[in-house]
């Protein structure tokens, strides 16, 4: 792996704050240095560590440093959701083929985009939409062993529209209002308050651009609660429950990423679509589109993601809540909604608007 911090964040040095203060950041051969007090920021493997605790206080009880250090050291141990053996520029593409999301993203996201996907884990999504010269991707995680798999991936294949940094969701170093498109998916329910994570990236989002998340579903998760349960009654997994874990496709250390990020987890909260629309109402987010669909209707392979769609009503949602219980909680029981940032709105000044 490369030693030095690649290209593409070396272009967006602009946007880049230190977490704590708000102070603009410089290059100093390979770390970045605060212009205002001095303070350094290496970049061990070319990944600038802008990791900075908070203690933010939290809605839940719970506390940030506390549940980040948790997580972190648990990814740090089974980095998610990792790589095959064999994977390239075209296994990644043809994997991303035979899914709607990430087919469906590289297809539509507008030219010269901005990008961070936040919460990146190791990487598939940030390089896959990163082999393209259309947009310019960050991926940002708080695993460091996650974001060297990610680095080594894009090098090896020569993915040059992608950066990867070490950061806290909490405490983001990023100025306000520079990106897009903000990506974070499968990442807030494992953080200490998951509307305080959503409200802390969603202050990095230019009005105007979207925002996606994909959360574990109230009603949708069970099964796999169910099937974690089941597996600590045998004390083993068992693969006829889960087709991941008799993929043949997948290697060993993908297959145990998989099973402790599905099932030994050490933590995790569950949300419903009311829930999140509510945060969108709450912090000026027009509601744009869900997979599934809020109001019901199949999600179409070539559905546009960027155009209005109806939320439907309160019993539409839990029908397709519903729904997603009864098919047995595919994909762990994630779903996803997509947001359009209203105009900004008069709010107290914060440090990272410097």
């Amino acid at each position: 792996m490369s030693a030095g911090i690649g290209s593409l964040l070396k272009s967006q040095l602009d946007i880049f704050v230190n977490p704590a203060t708000g102070a603009a950041l410089r290059l100093d051969g390979e770390e970045l240095v605060d212009v205002d007090g001095g303070l350094r920021f290496p970049a061990p493997d070319g990944i600038p560590n802008l990791y900075v605790e908070t203690d933010a206080p939290t809605a839940t009880g719970f506390s940030v440093n506390q549940v980040s250090d948790t997580v972190k050291s648990f990814y740090e141990e089974t980095p998610f959701p990792n790589y095959d053996d064999v994977d390239s520029r075209q296994s990644l593409t043809e994997k991303a083929g035979r899914g709607h999301y990430a087919r469906a993203l590289d297809e539509q996201l507008p030219p010269g985009s901005l990008i961070w996907e936040a919460g990146c884990g190791t990487g598939q999504l940030s390089n896959f939409l990163g082999m393209s010269w259309r947009r310019s991707v960050i991926g940002g995680d708080l695993c460091r062993n996650s974001l060297r798999l990610a680095k080594d991936f894009a090098e090896r294949n020569v993915i040059r529209n992608v950066g990867f940094v070490q950061l806290n969701l909490f405490n983001p170093p990023f100025r306000n209002e520079v990106f897009d498109v903000v990506i974070s998916n499968g990442v807030l329910h494992h953080t200490a308050d998951c509307e305080l994570a959503f409200r802390s990236i969603l202050a990095k989002l230019k009005p105007g651009g979207h925002i996606l998340i994909g959360l574990y579903n109230r009603y949708g998760r069970l099964p796999t609660l169910w099937k974690r349960r089941l597996f600590d009654l045998i004390g083993r997994p068992h693969h006829l429950l889960d087709r991941r874990l008799r993929n043949p496709d997948m290697n060993a250390a993908r297959v145990r990423a998989w099973y402790m990020d599905q099932y030994r987890h050490p933590h995790e909260t569950r949300h419903s679509m009311d829930e999140v629309l509510q945060w969108f109402d709450r912090h000026g987010v027009e509601f744009v589109n869900g997979i599934p669909r809020l109001d019901g209707r199949p999600f179409a392979p070539k559905a546009p993601l960027f155009e209005p769609q109806s939320p439907g009503s309160t019993i539409d949602r839990v029908a397709t809540q519903l729904e997603m219980l009864l098919a047995g909680g595919q994909d762990g029981g994630l779903f996803i909604m997509i947001g359009r940032k209203k105009a900004a709105t008069t709010r107290p000044p914060t440090v990272q608007d410097k």
